[in-house]
């Protein structure tokens, strides 16, 4: 625990106990109880309490006003409470793609960095097996790196389950649960259902089912469907199970319902989809190989992301165990080179240090063919240089089944694919054509993803909240006064008018409030962005005298959990007055019954002598809006 840790205690104790608490979150200055019985609670005792400026009780939510460190409280109070977990969100906001793309990027941000380290060890046993001969790859050594390597991807379900139950607010040990159930020895590689082929094959109570041939390793789409039932059987359960059983019959209970249920008709389900997409595929290659080619490399990657490509596999599988050589993943073999000049584009063309540095093993990871990391994580996010890489992908298919090109043998991605193309008496042409073309998709990728440009994350800068205060006093003691001027347009009420008690009475600082006519938030002077609440209603500022500014845009407007808002901004940002820093719209703030009021506070009023609002009672953003006069 941190430094709040007796604070935080005492907070837990004085709102009725852990036993008393139904959920937390935080806003930006205050924490947000929602309490089974809020008469339990010792208002006046929290009210009175160091490191409680005061307590709130509005809109169902019990709140203890903290301050601007209310993140570090908030972290100690959770360690206090324990397994209480903040309310799941209400889900993605935005167009179908928009959630989408939510869905794939939370549950596949965080297993980036094994999926980078996966595809780079699978490349370091390609590179040895082609370097040391046939002897190195029948190696144990080999054995090892294999396992290195495809370990994570053969039980990738078990690493989805975890955070996809994470995203959909379940219990993420459950999704686990779930999804080792599904890579079960056995089932995992069809020796059950050679088992039980001669007692009628598989069923569960008399109920059949199958397991495709290469088993749930490596798919993607079954879990997630899985862990998303789960999810809300999971949250059903815990209405209506008693409190003193719910810890152990909710898990039981929904893991009883969900896993025999995937695999009776989830998994079936994602398999027949699978199938439906193989073989629809297989018409149009026969139909036409260059229209095969086009389609198919325009949706490789769509087909990585959902799992779905591995269709195509078996087919390959069959066509090659029996001597032919196949074209049907053809069309593929440059896409991940397309992917990886589109994410060469975006390392060198942010100006953010994180994603840059993020780039690097996902650019690494793509030479080697694995491109989940560069698609989750750098591409589709920013969505232009994901089509951008699907593009090229599709002009690589049509030109590489144009060519007649074919491949011999399974083999690796990437670079690693060169080998699979050298048929049997030595023939090295369609190798050649191979490189030839990755070379110009690598190319492709970069060119048209640099021109089509992408939404930079926001550049970060090395200043902590401590440099920057120091910094500032060290200006700050040779200037009389400090100029705010206004981040939004509108009418201008003096801070006693806000519709929150903690404003009005000047328990965060001095002020004023502005009701707005636009929807735009301004900075105020040059600085620095303190803290970006998540649901973006509220930022925090640090001007570059060390002025600390809160501007909370609507009041309780934590609850539409960002609906409405966005930012163009991140936490320690570096900002020019006037830039833009958020955006929201009034209209459907009003509509979902909160006040749009911003009030606009100086949070270390104490370091000034005075601090002088402005007599306009009309503002238009720019305008000397609050004047700071420092002590010499």
């Amino acid at each position: 625990m941190g430094k709040y840790e007796e604070l935080a205690k005492k907070i837990v104790k004085e709102v009725g106990g852990k036993e008393n608490v139904n959920s937390l979150t935080n806003c930006i200055t205050r924490l947000r109880f929602k309490l089974k019985d809020e008469s339990k609670a010792n208002t006046e005792v929290l009210k009175n309490m160091d490191g409680v400026v005061t307590v709130m009780q509005a809109g169902g939510q019990y709140q203890v006003v903290i301050g601007n460190h209310v993140p570090d409280v908030r972290k100690d109070v959770d360690a206090v409470l324990g397994v209480l977990e903040a309310p799941t969100e209400s889900g993605p906001k935005g167009n179908l793609f928009d959630q989408f793309v939510d869905m794939i990027s939370s549950i596949f941000q965080p297993i980036l960095a094994p999926l980078s380290a996966a595809g780079m060890l699978k490349g370091v046993n390609a590179i040895l097996i082609f370097a040391l001969g046939a002897g190195f790859a029948e190696s144990s050594t080999s054995a090892i790196f294999n396992a290195m390597g495809d370990g994570l991807f053969k039980f990738l379900p078990i690493f989805i389950g975890y955070t996809a139950m994470k995203k959909f607010g379940g219990s993420p040990f459950l999704g686990m649960l779930i999804a080792s159930s599904l890579v079960y020895p056995g089932f995992l590689e069809g020796a059950a259902t050679a088992q039980f082929a001669e007692t009628g094959g598989l069923n569960f109570f008399g109920i059949p089912f199958s397991i495709p041939p290469a088993g749930y390793g490596s798919t993607v789409m079954p879990i997630i469907a899985a862990v998303a039932f789960a999810a809300f059987l999971e949250k059903q359960l815990r209405k209506v199970i008693p409190d003193v059983i719910k810890l152990f019959i909710v898990p039981f209970l929904t893991a009883l319902i969900t896993i025999p249920l995937t695999f009776l008709v989830i998994g079936p389900v994602m398999n027949t989809v699978s199938d439906a997409l193989g073989n629809g595929l297989l018409s149009i290659q026969s139909f036409s190989p260059i229209l095969f080619g086009a389609i198919l490399g325009f949706s490789w990657q769509i087909l990585v992301m959902f799992g779905l490509h591995w269709a195509l596999i078996p087919f390959a599988i069959i066509a090659l165990s029996q001597g032919d050589p196949t074209s049907l993943l053809t069309p593929s073999g440059s896409v991940s080179f397309a992917q990886t000049g589109a994410v060469l584009a975006v390392m060198l063309k942010t100006k953010n240090a994180k994603l840059k540095e993020l780039s690097i093993p996902a650019f690494i990871s793509g030479i080697f063919g694995v491109t989940e990391p560069a698609i989750y994580g750098i591409t589709l996010p920013r969505k232009k240089p994901f089509w951008a890489s699907c593009i090229v992908g599709g002009v690589t298919g049509a030109i590489a089944m144009g060519l007649g090109m074919q491949g011999y043998q399974m083999g690796g991605l990437g670079i690693f694919r060169y080998p699979s193309s050298i048929s049997p008496d030595g023939d090295v042409k369609f190798a050649i054509y191979a490189m030839i073309l990755d070379a110009c998709a690598l190319a492709a990728g970069f060119a048209i993803a640099w021109a089509l440009g992408f939404k930079d994350d926001e550049p970060t800068i090395q200043l902590s909240k401590e440099e920057a205060k120091l910094a500032a006093t060290g200006h700050k003691k040779k200037l009389a006064k400090d100029d705010v001027f206004s981040p939004a347009k509108g009418k201008v009420l003096p801070l006693s008018q806000a519709r929150d008690a903690a404003f009005s009475e000047g328990i965060m600082g001095k002020g004023v409030v502005i009701e707005p006519t636009n929807g735009e938030i301004v900075a105020p002077f040059d600085g620095t962005v303190m803290t970006l609440f998540p649901t973006k209603h509220a930022i925090g500022l640090i001007s570059d005298d060390g002025t600390e500014l809160l501007i909370h845009i609507g009041i309780d407007t934590v609850q539409l959990e960002g609906e409405g808002f966005e930012s163009f901004v991140e936490q320690n940002a570096r900002v020019k007055k006037g830039d833009k820093l958020v955006t929201f719209d009034i209209t459907a703030i009003e509509e979902a019954g909160y006040s749009t009021q911003v009030p606009i506070i100086i949070t270390n009023t104490p370091d000034y002598t005075d601090v002088i609002a402005t007599s306009e009672t009309s503002i238009t953003q720019g305008d000397l809006l609050i004047t700071a006069i420092i002590s010499n």
